[in-house]
This record gives structure tokens, C-alpha cells and sequence, in this order.
């Protein structure tokens, strides 16, 4: 029995921490914005006339965000 509550835990945690260190970039909210940005000071954020948001690159990706070309 603790065994399997020890086995339990351990992958409990490790899930937890998989998620915890999904990589996060920023994007722009602008209607036309296309890319995501590693640094929230990207020179390719400059030109954003709206917010900007902290998401999962998984996010951005699936919402059709490309890597800005300053930064790849």
C-alpha cells in the first residue's frame, strides 16, 4: 500500500512541476499581431498600440503566433 500512495505522489508531483515550467512569452492583443516574444522587451513589442499578455508559448502557438524574427 505505500507503494502505490508513494508511486502516486511522486507522479502527482511530477505533473505539477510539468506544468509549472511550460514556457511563457508575450504577445500583443493588437488585431493584426501575428507573433510571440520570449522577452517582454523584444524590439518587435515596440510597435504594439494595445496590451500586451504573458501566455504559454503552447497558447500562442495554437492561436497561429510565429517566433518575432528579432528574436529567432
Amino acid at each position: 500500500m505505500k507503494k502505490i500512495i508513494g508511486l502516486g505522489l511522486l507522479s502527482l508531483t511530477l505533473t505539477a512541476f510539468a506544468l509549472k515550467t511550460e514556457t511563457e512569452v508575450y504577445i500583443c492583443k493588437g488585431k493584426g499581431s501575428k507573433r510571440y516574444h520570449y522577452h517582454s522587451k523584444c524590439r518587435g513589442l515596440n510597435s504594439c498600440s494595445t496590451a500586451t499578455q504573458k501566455v504559454t508559448l503552447t497558447y500562442a502557438q495554437s492561436i497561429g503566433r510565429t517566433l518575432c524574427g528579432w528574436e529567432d
